[in-house]
């Protein structure tokens, strides 16, 4: 049984929360803290398995009681938000940089039509969150990338050979803070772009964009229709849209898509690297990194067979090994790398 204790100053949002969570027959909610002290003071006091977490709340926010949970009594928390405002969605985000391991988008009301798939979400991500391990963590110093300050950053890359042109990712639960990772350390001039496809509750991508883009040097955005794709650039599949890539006189580009979701996904990354291997093919990179299910396997599978180079994270490194273990299964696989290694195994890569 799932032992829950629910963070949030709402009682009709609780309310509906304990609804959804306590109709599953391995789930219970044991508590609700009204606000982050609160939280504070009852997983110590219940020792939930998981804890769902708002961010505005009173007394304490969602960020400071994550902060105090993860360096004192660390505990999988899952944070619930409404994402009204730029300013609400940073702070998300920096709990999730404090070690909460995902977010997700507030419950409507029964008869709102996307009810059932944001339910859904809720529940799958509860179950697999609460096989995390988690580990207690010094609270996290909230920074900024400065280009010159930065030390953590490889070196700048030799104009590219023409062996690889593109990187394509496919990630869900876990993913904000692995792409961060992966970013992070990567060049100023990394000589090719990065197309993303991240599972990510509606409403909260343009959070993840401005959360990222101050922790990298690289440029990040939001993929549009027909663009000419750029050098050390990053570009994520916008809500509700696939993202392919194609190649015109101009080179690559990027394509938006609006058929139906694959593998229950919008974006999602199978046809992302299915695009990739078949305009790129030899000269694309694919990788699945942490996430649930088994989107992107078949795409990495077909990039392979088509000469490009795959990878997928390491189990241990990964929040949710279903992304990078089916496309294991699959035989779709050259190279199982660690997170922390990802960003020189990539340079060294593109390098060559």
């Amino acid at each position: 049984m799932i032992r829950i204790l629910i963070t949030e100053d709402s009682d009709v949002v609780a309310m509906l929360l304990q609804a959804i969570l306590d109709n599953e027959p391995d789930m219970a909610v044991i508590g609700r803290a009204r606000n982050g002290r609160e939280a504070v003071l009852k997983v110590n006091e219940l020792k939930p398995d998981l804890v769902t977490m708002d961010i505005r709340m009173p007394e304490l926010d969602g960020l400071g009681a994550t902060r105090i949970i993860m360096s004192t009594s660390p505990v999988p928390i899952v944070v619930i938000s409404s994402c009204v405002d730029d300013n609400e969605l940073q702070i998300t985000f920096r709990a999730i940089e404090e070690g909460a391991l995902a977010v997700l988008e507030k419950p409507y009301g029964l008869n709102h039509p996307g009810f059932e798939i944001i339910r859904n979400d809720i529940v799958d991500t509860v179950r697999a969150m609460s096989e995390v391990k988690v580990i207690r963590r010094k609270p996290a110093r909230h920074t900024t990338v400065a280009l010159d300050t930065c030390t953590q950053v490889l070196p700048v890359l030799p104009p590219l050979t023409g062996v690889y042109e593109l990187v394509a990712i496919g990630i869900s639960t876990g993913g904000p803070l692995a792409i961060r990772g992966l970013l992070l350390s990567l060049p100023l001039e990394f000589p090719v772009a990065i197309l993303i496809a991240q599972h990510i509750s509606k409403g909260f991508l343009a959070g993840l964009i401005t959360w990222l883009s101050t922790n990298t040097l690289l440029t990040v955005k939001c993929a549009e229709d027909g663009e000419t794709l750029k050098a050390a650039t990053v570009y994520f599949a916008p809500d509700d849209y696939h993202l392919l890539v194609a190649r015109n006189h101009n080179g690559l580009v990027a394509q938006l898509c609006s058929s139906a979701p694959v593998n229950g996904f919008r974006p999602s990354a199978t046809p992302l690297l299915h695009s990739v291997a078949r305009v790129c093919g030899r000269k694309g990179i694919g990788i699945l990194m942490t996430g649930m299910g088994c989107d992107g396997a078949e795409g990495l599978l077909e990039l392979r067979r088509n000469g490009g180079h795959t990878l997928v994270q390491d189990a241990e490194s990964a929040v949710v090994y279903g992304m990078p273990g089916s496309a294991l299964a699959l035989d779709a696989v050259d190279q199982i790398v660690q997170l922390e290694k990802l960003p020189f195994y990539l340079n060294g890569l593109i390098s060559k």
